[in-house]
């Protein structure tokens, strides 16, 4: 089988739905949102968020929903406050997460986040799962200026790391994400979760490898694709 991590000086993480179960959350945190200000879904509501960073998903909300009386700040404050309790008590990590970011460790092999979330959130993630010290560089979306399927995010992960793209790997959970990653001229690795279920075939057709979890990378029973 092929080495997936041959030839790779960095690989490159998303976050929700990557590292850590999460994605839940963020569906819970929006229809809270919504019966609060008592709001009507568009079709395809999250849908249209997937990709996006946390201040184009804030602008987002305001073109659905042009009656709501906040600011895109005052929108991404009261997620966050919504969502944090959450991420420090009942989001997991990804099965056979931690113990693959220190094989990384030692393999000598450096590490990144590249997320739509916020830089607050990341961190205290990160510190509650006792990983930040795993992880050599954090960038979000909102700092790239551009959501997935823009390059932009990883590629600067990557500039941090002192690494050319094509020795990078990424990890994501869903089809902008994996896009976002082969824009940047990087390998793809597709995680299974839960909320992208229904699209399990476009990860497969754009990925390089998919995993169920992050022991298929130790026990090698990922998938080349």
């Amino acid at each position: 089988m092929i080495d997936m991590l041959e030839n790779m000086e960095a690989c490159i993480f998303d976050l929700d739905g990557t590292l850590v179960d999460s994605m839940w959350v963020w569906v819970a945190v929006d229809e809270e949102y919504i019966r609060k200000y008592k709001l009507t879904k568009p079709e395809n509501f999250h849908g249209g968020m997937e990709g996006k960073s946390y201040s184009e998903t804030a602008q987002y909300f305001l073109d659905c929903f042009p009656t709501l009386p906040l600011s895109k700040e005052e929108i991404m404050d009261e997620w966050t406050k919504m969502a944090h309790g959450k991420y420090m008590t009942e989001v997991p990590l990804k099965k056979g997460a931690k113990e693959f970011l220190e094989d990384l460790k030692v393999r000598g092999i450096k590490t990144g986040i590249a997320s739509s979330n916020s830089r607050d959130m990341i961190f205290d993630t990160l510190r509650a799962h006792g990983i930040e010290q795993l992880i050599d560089s954090v960038r979000t979306s909102c700092e790239a200026g551009a959501g997935k399927p823009s390059p932009d995010v990883y590629l600067l992960v990557a500039e941090d790391l002192d690494t050319e793209p094509e020795k990078c790997l990424i990890f994501e959970d869903v089809p902008m994400g994996i896009l976002a990653g082969k824009n940047a001229g990087m390998k793809t690795c597709a995680i299974e979760d839960e909320f992208s279920r229904a699209q399990e075939e476009k990860k497969r057709a754009l990925a390089d490898y998919y995993i169920q979890d992050y022991d298929d990378i130790k026990n090698r029973t990922y998938e080349v694709l």
